[in-house]
């Protein structure tokens, strides 16, 4: 059983607001500066966002693992 496009999307999302602002404060922590955090944490968000989606698509192709 595969996960719908929707479904991938809304976990997508999901997962980068958890990681996009773990980026931020680990960012944050280091440099002391809001708009460097900030703009860390928006390239971060936006790459791995696609790259995410492109992952779950590719998973949900290959049957290993599925019953």
């Amino acid at each position: 059983m595969a996960d719908t496009p929707c479904r991938s999307m809304v976990k997508t999302v999901s997962w980068r607001v958890t990681g996009s602002t773990a980026t931020f404060v680990i960012s944050y922590a280091i440099l002391g500066d809001l708009q460097t955090s900030g703009t860390i944490a928006l390239i971060q968000l936006t790459f791995n966002t696609v790259l995410y989606f492109v992952h779950e698509r590719l998973w949900n192709k290959l049957l290993w693992g599925q019953r």
